[in-house]
């Protein structure tokens, strides 16, 4: 039997393996590194919408710092949720878990302009969402029917165009600095040039964890230009505690019908992530197919770690895909591994001065990487629409899908004469979107006549692979 410096190849494909810990431990901060910067992001955003983020001056800006504080602490409780598992609840495999971009388009338009006070209700929808998106684990292998990758690839796409004027204003200044002259200047463009360029390079002409960790030294690189402009202030980090923990209730709970709502709707995506990303995780990193019982239990832990999440204000949790890569990468399957890096990030989440450090990253350097991992998201729903069979009825419901979804995300006020429950739900544009995808493909007749659409194609109907024979040369 074959082996390498980590173990035969047996024990690298068997969760329950322990590699030597001087191993064990590396690879586990390796894990963190691939999702550190993607896992504090959301927080960043939201705190930046609801207005006491990033330059905005406000005296709730420490909570800010907490919720970074949060994402860290919260993010290894539910990671320890899928390795160590609790009875029914974790996959038992090497899981990382990590605060979930899918729901900004849902809290943005929750908390657009209303301050702290508006947490409170997306605490009760991540709460409520949440334990909805557990319960889904006893019936996700019997739904997944509803969501084709016509459908999954369109909710990936409209999340990541959803945010990407989020990284363009971070790039040129951020939405404190919006209307001023500042905005847009060269400064804040070189900074954020610089971390868009250093994370092209590394992840383009280096290999291994230099590769996997482009964003993070994009970052880091793009920090050191900020410097060196006098663009960092570390005020913050005097201020900070050296030590705090978890606060119960930090931002309250309010359960309002428009978050409760679009948390269970974005829930139910969730929850197929997570399928896709337990089955990548079983494929690439034991060669095999995920069990029902890992797909059930890394739902559980998904929704449950959302759940508690809430309680203590944080956003909700989800598993990070970018694992499924590394683990490939790396070939090692041992949970154990993931194990420890979920308990450096909850002891990285009980230190703030390590939210303070992050909250001295100026807006620009992190709109540079936001750009890249926004533009990355877009990107994997293009690739998962890529194994759609392009016929007529499938352009016809992605067109419609996206066309009221994305109109209804860029001109919200077009519906400024509904109730605020549902304006905040449609105008988030994914939900829309879903809903419409989900519909129509469950309804409309699997094939439509040849003349159906030609007319609104204006002839450029495709010519994919995905295509039959008969619809290339028509």
């Amino acid at each position: 039997m074959t082996e390498n410096s980590l173990g035969t190849a047996a024990q690298l494909r068997d969760v329950d393996y322990m590699p030597p810990i001087y191993k064990a431990i590396p690879l586990g901060v390796q894990h963190v590194l691939a999702m550190f910067v993607s896992n504090v992001t959301p927080a960043i955003i939201v705190a930046g919408a609801a207005g006491f983020g990033f330059g905005s001056n406000s005296p709730d800006f420490p909570n800010l710092i907490y919720m970074l504080q949060m994402s860290m602490f919260f993010a290894g409780v539910a990671t320890l949720m899928q390795t160590i598992t609790f009875g029914p609840i974790g996959a038992r495999m090497p899981i990382v878990q990590g605060t979930s971009f899918a729901f900004i388009p849902i809290m943005i338009p929750l908390v657009a302009g209303k301050g702290v006070d508006a947490m409170a209700a997306v605490m009760g929808g991540i709460l409520v969402g949440g334990l909805f998106h557990a319960a889904l684990g006893t019936i996700i292998g019997r739904i997944r029917f509803a969501l084709p990758p016509l459908v999954t690839g369109l909710v990936v796409t409209m999340i990541g165009l959803a945010l990407v004027r989020v990284g363009v204003q971070y790039a040129a200044g951020g939405v404190p600095a919006m209307g001023t002259e500042s905005f847009g200047n060269l400064q804040s463009w070189s900074v954020a040039l610089v971390v868009i360029f250093v994370t092209l390079g590394l992840k383009f002409f280096t290999r291994g964890m230099l590769a996997i960790s482009a964003v993070l030294l994009g970052l880091l690189a793009g920090y050191a230009v900020a410097f060196a402009l006098g663009m960092v202030s570390f005020s913050n980090v005097g201020r900070a505690a050296v030590f705090a923990l978890p606060n119960p209730l930090h931002f309250g709970l309010e359960f309002t019908a428009a978050a409760i709502i679009g948390f269970c709707a974005m829930a139910f995506v969730s929850a197929v992530e997570t399928v896709g990303d337990v089955s990548g995780i079983a494929k690439g990193g034991a060669g095999r197919e995920a069990t029902d019982r890992e797909i059930s239990g890394a739902t559980y832990a998904d929704g449950l770690g959302t759940a508690v999440s809430g309680l203590f204000g944080a956003l909700p949790n989800t598993s990070f895909s970018q694992n499924v890569g590394l683990i490939a990468m790396t070939g090692v399957m041992s949970r154990h591994v993931v194990t420890f890096g979920a308990v450096l990030l909850i002891v990285a989440g009980l230190f703030p001065k390590v939210g303070a450090i992050i909250s001295t990253v100026p807006i620009e350097v992190l709109g540079g990487g936001v750009i890249v991992m926004f533009g990355m998201v877009v990107a994997a729903g293009i690739s998962m629409l890529s194994d759609v069979h392009w016929n007529r009825r499938n352009m016809v419901i992605f067109a419609i899908a996206l066309s009221l979804g994305l109109g209804l995300q860029l001109e919200p006020s077009a519906l400024q004469h509904l109730p605020d429950t549902p304006r905040v739900l449609l105008t988030s544009g994914i939900l829309p979107a879903a809903f419409i995808a989900i519909l129509l493909n469950l309804i409309l007749p699997k094939e439509l006549a040849g003349e159906a659409t030609e007319e609104v194609s204006g002839g450029m109907h495709g010519a994919g692979a995905g295509l039959d024979p008969a619809d290339r040369t028509r």
